[in-house]
């Protein structure tokens, strides 16, 4: 695994989508943004994180959105290489454990690691973390990383004992007690819960995009078009929400 490479890859793509090369990044909205590419989210069960579906007419991206929110954004940012970068496959099927199956997989893993967490950012907070280079990362510091990147634990113990700045006891050590340890802290625990269970279920992008287009072109029928929405789980676009569409004032 050739991890300039990965780390030269994840840069390129967040600049390619309109990002710099170090921010802390909503990669949901960056992925809204890719031509032909649709998103869904579906609860996968505990062993899938994600699935990707490439295609010459269009692709698609599935995240299981069972998993934290965290967890999520982690998703999002492996199959992205998937998407972009895998030459091999045309649909990948991923596990949910970080660092393990195939050596594609471990790449797909190391280039969401620094496409979230760029090297050149991480390094940064990780000098002003510590007062000397010989301080131990406590979990204090391991809430302050996760929360400014907006990933999970698990890909943040992942990252750092690849950099060496935890040996693979001390990670093991912080697994425990995830919420815990961040409320306790005076963090929001947004980032350590999946998806509502009213929206775990839902298209995005492309695939509405198309549906929206043929039915303006009169190509299918009102019905046709509720029908394809609904397949999708949308229905907030066939029935509206309780806000009616109206604009919230704030």
């Amino acid at each position: 695994m050739n991890k300039v490479d990965l780390w030269k890859k994840a840069v390129s793509l967040r600049k390619q989508l309109g990002d710099d090369a170090t921010s802390p990044i909503d990669i949901f909205t960056l992925a809204y943004s890719i031509d032909r590419l649709s998103i869904v989210y579906y609860p996968m069960g505990e062993r899938l994180s994600g699935i990707c579906v490439k295609d010459e007419r269009s692709n698609v991206i599935a995240i299981n959105s069972s998993m934290t929110l965290g967890r999520q954004r982690f998703s999002m940012a492996h199959e992205l290489y998937h998407l972009f970068y895998d030459e091999d496959q045309l649909t990948a099927i991923c596990a949910k454990k970080i660092g393990a199956g195939s050596d594609k997989e471990n790449e797909a893993d190391q280039f969401a690691s620094y496409f979230l967490m760029p090297p050149d950012a991480l390094s940064d907070m990780i000098k002003q973390i510590k007062k000397v280079p010989s301080d131990k990362l406590s979990i204090k510091h391991i809430v302050r990383i996760e929360q400014y990147f907006q990933t999970s634990r698990q890909a943040v113990l992942y990252r750092l004992v690849g950099e060496d700045e935890l040996t693979l006891q001390e990670a093991e050590s912080m697994r425990e007690n995830v919420i815990l340890s961040a409320v306790n802290l005076g963090y929001d625990d947004t980032l350590y819960k999946p998806t509502s269970v009213e929206k775990q279920y839902g298209t995005y992008g492309y695939y509405i995009q198309q549906v929206k287009k043929v039915m303006e072109r009169g190509l299918i029928s009102s019905g046709k078009y509720e029908e394809l929405l609904l397949s999708a789980y949308r229905s907030d676009l066939v029935y509206g929400d309780e806000a009616g569409g109206g604009e919230v004032l704030d």
